[in-house]
């Protein structure tokens, strides 16, 4: 990972991923780089060449909102993607200097919110994808939704969840995108250089990931041992008050199978002679 410049490795990544006839000039012939040359990314941008190598060298680090936002056009970036772009090339604090830090203890309320959800699967994260917390249902889905397990490190690392996730190919992506997302700019993360130097020895599909800098969004479909697949939609929700946590949210579609699996699940993972109510309490079973 780029400690010094990484818009300048973003921009290259991206670059690298487009082909010219995505952007409507010829392609074939004989090119050195794969994806786009920097002088048509900048002709295209409506901006010099030399301007354009300045930012892709991190000689320029204050590029115009705008002029982010004509490159990003070119480079065919999702809005997730752009505002990672204008994310990178505004002013950060320097290296080893870390503003805002605050804490990333999981309030006891929203503690109580999770258990309190017997239908909805859900956890607490912090930025580097370390669960934090999770109530029964999330651990019942995987027994890495547990405190202190690294979630992008088990989904990359353990064979059993790559059994558990029939959509693994795009998970892992997601998982990637979203480590890129909340690490934006700040490459001198001792915690982050750690994992993605832990993961890039370990992994070559997290390699060549990392390397295509891509953002996009997070969704779940799981095949669950003891009730078979389900198809899950996620939220997540940024923790106000803490240190970059979210909470992420499961939920089947009302009505659906999915839904009908994930009852069952929350009734096995239940206490001994208690089943889950929809009002988030436990209903005692009578002995007949």
């Amino acid at each position: 990972m780029d400690r010094t410049n990484a818009l300048g490795e973003f921009l290259r990544a991206r670059r690298a991923l487009v082909r010219p006839e995505d952007v409507g000039l010829p392609g074939g012939g004989l090119r050195r780089v794969p994806g786009l040359r920097r002088e048509e990314v900048a002709m295209l941008a409506g901006i010099s060449s030399d301007y354009y190598l300045r930012l892709e060298q991190g000689r320029d680090r204050n590029p115009s909102v705008q002029v982010l936002h004509a490159i990003a056009g070119v480079l065919r970036l999702d809005a997730d993607a752009t505002s990672h772009l204008v994310g990178l090339a505004q002013d950060r604090p320097g290296p080893g200097v870390r503003s805002g830090r605050r804490t990333q203890r999981v309030p006891a309320s929203l503690l109580q919110l999770i258990d309190g959800w017997p239908c909805n699967p859900a956890y607490i994260q912090n930025r580097y994808t370390d669960c934090l917390a999770a109530n029964a249902l999330a651990t019942a889905l995987t027994p890495n939704y547990r405190r202190g397990v690294n979630l992008l490190r088990a989904v990359f690392l353990d064979p059993a969840e790559r059994e558990l996730r029939r959509d693994w190919e795009d998970l892992t992506e997601e998982g990637v995108a979203v480590l890129r997302s909340e690490a934006g700019a700040d490459a001198d993360d001792p915690r982050l250089r750690d994992l993605v130097g832990e993961l890039s020895l370990r992994s070559e599909r997290f390699r060549t990931l990392w390397a295509r800098h891509e953002v996009r969004p997070r969704r779940g479909r799981v095949s669950h041992p003891q009730v078979g697949d389900l198809d899950l939609q996620s939220e997540k929700l940024s923790v106000d008050g803490t240190d970059g946590l979210t909470l992420v949210v499961f939920h089947a579609e009302p009505g659906s199978r999915s839904a009908e699996l994930l009852d069952i699940l929350g009734s096995l993972a239940a206490p001994p002679g208690h089943r889950a109510r929809p009002d988030g309490a436990q209903e005692r079973i009578e002995e007949q």
